[in-house]
C-alpha cells in the first residue's frame, strides 16, 4: 500500500502522543503536505542543509526530527538565513519535516526508557510523571478459533500495555447467542434461527486517547458482521509517561564506575561527572538532552546520580555541594539512542499495515561540540 506522510505521523504519534509535549514545545508538522505520498523516512536529531541532502540523495520524502525546526512564533524566512534556507531546500525537494520531541521524551517506549534499558536500570519509572491518563477496559467476544486474530490487532493498535508488559489480554470461554434477521449475511448460522457458538471474552486494557484505534482495529479482525464489545471506565490510571527515569542497577558501582560505563555504552569519546568518585552508585535518575534542572526531584526520589547532559556550571556547584552526584553525557549523547528504537518502531508498524516505506538513520554526526 501506498504510504502518506500523515500516516507516518499517525504511527509515530502512537508511540509519542502529541498530548504529551510540554506546552512551550512545537511537535509535529514543520514543513509539507501531509497528504504526499512517502516511500523512504530518514531519521535524525536535528534538520539542517546537510540531512536535507541525504535525505534527497536516499529518496527520502519525509525526514523525522527529534528537536522541532520552528521553537518560537515564526515572523519570516529570510531565504538567505541558515533556517530560511532550510525551509526552501526541502520544499525545492518535496521533503516534509516532522517533529516528536518533548512527547518522544515522556512517552513509554521513548528517548528515555532507551536510554534508561541501556544503561540496565530495573523498575524504572517517571521521574517526574505526566498527568495521569485516563484507562478503560475494552472486552469484545469473538467466536472460538479467531480470537488471535482479534488480539493481535487490538495490541498492535495500542491495547494489552501494563507497564513495561505488552500483549497483556485475559481470555474466557462462554457461549453466545444471536438470531440474525431478515438483511442480515450472519458469518455463523441462517437467517431466523436462534444460534448458540462457542465464543471467547476477550478483555484488556486501552488508554481512553487509544480506544477509537483499538475498536476500529477489533472491527477489522473481527469476522462477524456485528461485533459485540464494550468499553468500561476505571479508576486506575495510566501513570508510566513522564519526564526522566529513575530505576535501580543490578549491582552498586561507584560513580567513577558509572562515568566510565556511561561513556562505554553510550560510544562517548567523553564525559564529564561532579561528586565523590569513590561513592556508591545504586539508584540511577536520568534525563535525555537537558535534564539538570530535575536533580532537587533525583534526589527527593532517593536517587544517588543524575546522569543527564547540558549539566551548567552553577548546577552542577549546586549538586555537588549538596552532597549529589551527577553524570554530563551531553544532549546530543544521550538522545541519539531513541534513533534505532523509533527506526524498529516505524518499520514494524509500516510492515504490519503493510506500508511500502523504507526507513534510514542519518549517517552525519550532528553533535555540534568538536573536542581539541
Amino acid at each position: 500500500m501506498q504510504a502518506k506522510c500523515k500516516m507516518i505521523f499517525g504511527i509515530v504519534e502512537k508511540l509519542a502522543p502529541a498530548g504529551l509535549a510540554m506546552e512551550w514545545d512545537n511537535c509535529g508538522l514543520q514543513v509539507g503536505d501531509p497528504e504526499a505520498e512517502v516511500t523512504g523516512v530518514l531519521l535524525a536529531l536535528d534538520a539542517d542543509l546537510d540531512v536535507c541532502r541525504e535525505a534527497a540523495e536516499k529518496n527520502c520524502q519525509l525526514i523525522i526530527t527529534h528537536h522541532p525546526l520552528f521553537f518560537k512564533q515564526l515572523k519570516q524566512i529570510n531565504l538567505q538565513s541558515p533556517q530560511g534556507e532550510l525551509v526552501a531546500a526541502l520544499i525545492k525537494n518535496g521533503i516534509a519535516l516532522y517533529s516528536a520531541h518533548t512527547n518522544l521524551d515522556s512517552a513509554g517506549g521513548g528517548v528515555n526508557d532507551c536510554l534508561a534499558g541501556l544503561l540496565g536500570l530495573e523498575r524504572t519509572s517517571p521521574l517526574k510523571a505526566a498527568g495521569p491518563e485516563g484507562l478503560l477496559k475494552f472486552v469484545v467476544f469473538v467466536p472460538s478459533g479467531h480470537e488471535d486474530r482479534v488480539r493481535e490487532a487490538v495490541c498492535r493498535a495500542g491495547a494489552g500495555w501494563i507497564g513495561n508488559y505488552s500483549d497483556c489480554t485475559f481470555q474466557t470461554l462462554g457461549t453466545g447467542t444471536f438470531r440474525p434477521r431478515e438483511g442480515t449475511n450472519p458469518f455463523i448460522g441462517k437467517q431466523g434461527d436462534l444460534e448458540k457458538v462457542e465464543e471467547i471474552r476477550l478483555e484488556t486494557i486501552v488508554p481512553e486517547r487509544l480506544a477509537p484505534v483499538v475498536v476500529e482495529a477489533a472491527l477489522e479482525a473481527h469476522p462477524y458482521e456485528e461485533v459485540a464489545y464494550d468499553l468500561y471506565p476505571l479508576k486506575i490510571k495510566n501513570t508510566s509517561a513522564g519526564l526522566g527515569r529513575i530505576g535501580e542497577l543490578k549491582h552498586p558501582v561507584t560513580l567513577g564506575q558509572m562515568a566510565a560505563e556511561v561513556k562505554k555504552i553510550l560510544g562517548l569519546t567523553h564525559v564529564r561527572a561532579g561528586g565523590d568518585a569513590g561513592g556508591t552508585i545504586a539508584r540511577v535518575a536520568l534525563c535525555g538532552g537537558s535534564g539538570a534542572d530535575l536533580w532537587p526531584l533525583a534526589r527527593a526520589a532517593g536517587a544517588d546520580v543524575l546522569i543527564t547532559g547540558d549539566v551548567g556550571y552553577h548546577p552542577a556547584r549546586d549538586m555537588v555541594q549538596s552532597g549529589f552526584s551527577f553524570i554530563d553525557a551531553g544532549h546530543y549523547g544521550t538522545e541519539r539512542v531513541v534513533l534505532p528504537a523509533l527506526k524498529e518502531f516505524l518499520e514494524e508498524n509500516c510492515r504490519l499495515r503493510e506500508l511500502e516505506v523504507r526507513v534510514h538513520i542519518t549517517g552525519i554526526n550532528g553533535d555540534p561540540y568538536v573536542l581539541y
